[in-house]
């Protein structure tokens, strides 16, 4: 019974475990037809999601139906701890049969309910154990819950269903395992008396009872016993003595006979039911008294069918004779190895002719006295699992190339034989350049596809037995050993550079993508995994900075240099906790008024110990650490901040512009970190514009739009930035529908020296004004600008020519403006 339960346990363990494998996507159908577990018609299994409903199921009618207000589903929902549910017998619709239900509960990688999978088990599986030969005709089998409901129960070939189980009342026992005679009449629906004989299982809340028909228990001592009496009846009065005796004996012979065949009973019904081949072998000796054989004395028929064969022929026969041939000799000497040290236990790969699809077998063998009792279990189908979950456990999904586990176990040992062999081994640490953008522009599937080229492509670089192993992300590592230069690295780095010359053809067009690669080397780099990893992506990271597409070799200076990036990205970090970053405001003048339309919001570093510091001296590096959402955010309240002091001391108030980069456009917490400085400063929102670079449109326009579109309808204003300078189209301009474009210095000054200058300055505006968008000219820089500008109608200019940006100490009506006449 208790392996019973066992079995219907891991059924639910196993299936929980690969549901978490498929991240909740198991198809219990597709697995049934792959036979990875028996599905029968007293044995099914289904999975449920959080709310109920069947997911997957061994019986594909109950697809999609809603078991939420079952007990077994209510019980896994509201419990507090992983348990196993054990329920009562029920009539079950699906199966058209009663059944008994076993759940588990699924949960999420968070830890909430996910769902459950439930097992259902007809009750006569449970007494399928029973045996004529050990119980004979009327014996009983039964299972009783620790609640006094009856589960399953058995009379001969009887079968208890719901409301007709063999007791007429539920039996209640004061100890855990016992044995006594029921009367049948108090007892059972047939009214025979028994022997019960009854105990708990370990682990679960269940009796298991057995009982042998008293009749039946005694017929054989009764009729031995008549024939006893009446042939002493008979005897003369001078044997009487030995007519007693001789009864006497006879019984005595007779009850150890029954009880040599209850014990031989019961052995067999043990073992028949298992998924254990079991054999009692007796040693063969030579006339050295050395041991060349085997006979097997005994076997039960699963035994008997993993040798091909049935148990009657096992039986007499040597073991040299039954095991495959090409498995006999190892299989003998770990028997022998039993009788030396009386007792043995491992694996054993086989190679011979077992029965379809023996692989791996699990031996244990016992000496009992000059027997040796042998238990043999085939695990192909465990050793199968274990080396796929080894397999994907070492393999990048993604390409199949190694992953990081597996380096982690690969490298030590490769750096072991490189010390053996006094060779040199080298890491190429390779970051593909570029393919950030393509991935943030065209999607994670195209960027999937990249990474699978690419690694097609570093396969066929590198040299046979050099490894490609994926970190995450776009990052490689090839692992080149047997070097008896260090120069040869550098030959395999070459091939890798050249091999990402040629463009990648993607689904989404084509496109191309380098590498920056960086190389340490054992012993000259470091002597253990560690260091020769952390160097290499120094290296790597120095090829970055000196304008990638390239390799080199790790130097220390290179760790000077990595360290003082790292000391600036502290001081930074520094900079924005303790509000070291302040905002100065440069005007935007309307170019047909004179004047200021709005301003921009410019964020300058104060450095305690260095100055002020301009931001093209940190903001690529904020990029690069996602700082620049903290400065994004400290500058944002900076602004409201600010609006709401001018509020308070003047009552016309200019807008002013922010600018924000594509990072936080494409953080999801953007549009509630804007709304939540309106609110908190209390200030309308058509006092605030941002502005976006040109270059940010050739992101997923679908999500920039989303943000335009949300706060728009908020009344804020949104600018093009350095318009000119990226590569945006007409139809995302449009698209996208901006309110105001601001031309990039470079055309601006392009705008009083040539013909062509001016002619593209009013192509800009003619095209901006038809899709209703007002023109900035950033970087004016002379009056003689100004002039053309004004004729060319533009709408507004920007520059040190007209105001320097400035700190907010001054009301808005007091920024210092220059004497501009044109303006004016």
């Amino acid at each position: 019974m208790t392996r019973n339960f066992d079995t219907v346990d891991q059924t639910l363990l196993h299936v929980r475990y690969e549901w978490e494998l498929t991240d909740g996507a198991l198809s219990l159908e597709s697995i049934n037809k792959k036979k990875l577990f028996h599905a029968g018609s007293i044995f099914q299994v289904g999975i449920l999601d959080r709310n109920g409903v069947v997911t997957t199921s061994t019986l594909p009618e109950s697809i999609h139906s809603n078991l939420g207000d079952r007990k077994f589903f209510l019980a896994q929902k509201f419990g507090i701890i992983d348990f196993l549910y054990l329920g009562t017998p029920i009539y079950n619709t699906y199966l058209k049969r009663e059944s008994m239900h076993f759940s588990r509960s699924l949960s999420q990688p968070d830890g909430s309910f996910a769902g459950v999978i439930v097992v259902y088990v007809a009750p006569e599986y449970f007494t399928t154990t029973y045996s004529e030969s050990s119980l004979g005709k009327n014996g009983l089998l039964a299972l009783l819950g620790d609640d006094d409901i009856m589960r399953a129960s058995r009379i001969g070939d009887s079968i208890g269903q719901i409301g007709s189980h063999a007791f007429t009342q539920t039996p209640k026992f004061s100890m855990l395992w016992g044995s006594e005679l029921m009367d049948g009449k108090a007892w059972f629906a047939d009214g025979r008396s028994r022997y019960i004989g009854w105990q708990q299982l370990e682990g679960y809340p269940m009796v298991a009872l057995a009982g042998l028909d008293q009749q039946e228990a005694l017929a054989g001592y009764y009729a031995n016993r008549e024939t006893t009496l009446r042939n002493a009846a008979l005897a003369t009065l001078a044997l009487l003595a030995f007519a007693v005796v001789a009864s006497l004996l006879s019984i005595r012979l007779a009850w150890r006979k029954h009880q040599l065949e209850q014990t031989q009973a019961t052995y067999r019904m043990a073992t028949e039911e298992g998924q254990e081949g079991f054999y009692i072998a007796r040693p063969v000796y030579n006339k050295e008294h050395r041991i060349v054989d085997f006979i097997a004395l005994d076997c039960n028929s699963y035994g008997a069918r993993l040798l091909q064969l049935r148990r009657e022929t096992v039986l007499g026969k040597h073991f040299s004779a039954l095991l495959p041939e090409h498995d006999r000799e190892e299989f003998m000497s770990r028997m022998l190895q039993a009788m030396d040290a009386n007792y043995y236990e491992g694996e054993m790969e086989s190679v011979g002719e077992w029965s379809a699809g023996v692989q791996w077998l699990h031996l244990k063998m016992v000496r009992s006295n000059d027997e040796l009792a042998i238990t043999m279990r085939d695990i192909s189908d465990t050793k199968a699992h274990v080396n796929e979950l080894e397999r994907r456990g070492n393999e990048d999904a993604l390409t199949g190339l190694p992953n990081r586990h597996w380096m982690q176990n690969f490298l030590p040992q490769a750096i072991v034989r490189a010390q053996t062999e006094r060779m040199k081994l080298a890491l190429l640490f390779i970051d593909l350049d570029g393919f950030k953008a393509i991935n943030d522009t065209l999607g994670h599937p195209i960027g999937d596809e990249l990474l699978r080229y690419a690694a097609e492509r570093l396969k066929v670089a590198v040299r046979p037995h050099d490894y490609v192993v994926r970190l995450g992300g776009d990052e490689f590592v090839v692992i080149v050993e047997q070097l008896a230069e260090k120069s040869d690295a550098a030959h395999v780095a070459d091939r890798v550079v050249m091999a990402f010359k040629e463009k990648f053809r993607l689904s989404e067009g084509t496109h191309s993508i380098g590498t920056s690669i960086g190389i340490s080397v054992y012993p000259d780099d470091g002597t253990d995994a560690h260091s020769l990893l952390q160097n290499a992506d120094i290296a790597m990271y120095a090829v970055k900075a000196a304008g990638k597409g390239h390799y080199r070799f790790y130097e220390t200076k290179l760790y000077e240099a990595l360290r003082s990036r790292v000391d600036r990205e502290h001081e930074l970090r520094h900079a924005i906790e303790h509000d070291e970053l302040v905002v100065h405001y440069q005007p935007r003048i309307d170019i047909s008024t004179g004047l200021v339309s709005s301003m921009e919001a410019l964020v300058r570093w104060q450095h305690p110990e260095r100055g002020r510091i301009e931001p093209h001296d940190f903001i690529s590096l904020a990029e690069e650490t996602g700082l620049i959402l903290g400065i994004g955010e400290l500058v944002m309240d900076k602004v409201c901040a600010q609006l709401a002091d001018w509020a308070r001391q003047e009552h016309k108030i200019i807008p002013v512009s922010v600018n924000v980069s594509l990072r936080q456009l494409s953080h999801g917490n953007f549009i509630k970190m804007v709304t939540t400085c309106l609110k908190r400063h209390r200030i309308p929102a058509q006092w605030l514009e941002i502005e976006i670079t040109e270059s940010t449109m050739m992101g997923d326009s679908q999500d920039v739009s989303e943000v335009l579109s949300v706060l728009q309808k908020m009344g804020i204003k949104f600018l093009i930035d350095d318009f000119g300078t990226g590569y945006s189209s007409l139809s995302q301009l449009q698209k996208l529908d901006f309110d105001v474009l601001k031309v990039d210095r470079a055309f601006t000054s392009e705008v009083d020296k040539t013909e062509e200058g001016r002619v593209f300055f009013t192509a800009i505006i003619t095209m901006a004004h038809a899709l209703g968008m007002r023109v900035v000219a950033e970087g004016v820089e002379n009056e003689r600008q100004i002039s053309i500008l004004k004729r060319l109608h533009c709408d507004e200019v920007q520059g040190y020519y007209v105001a320097k940006p400035l700190p907010p100490a001054l009301k808005q009506s007091e920024f210092p403006l220059e004497s501009i006449p044109e303006i004016a």
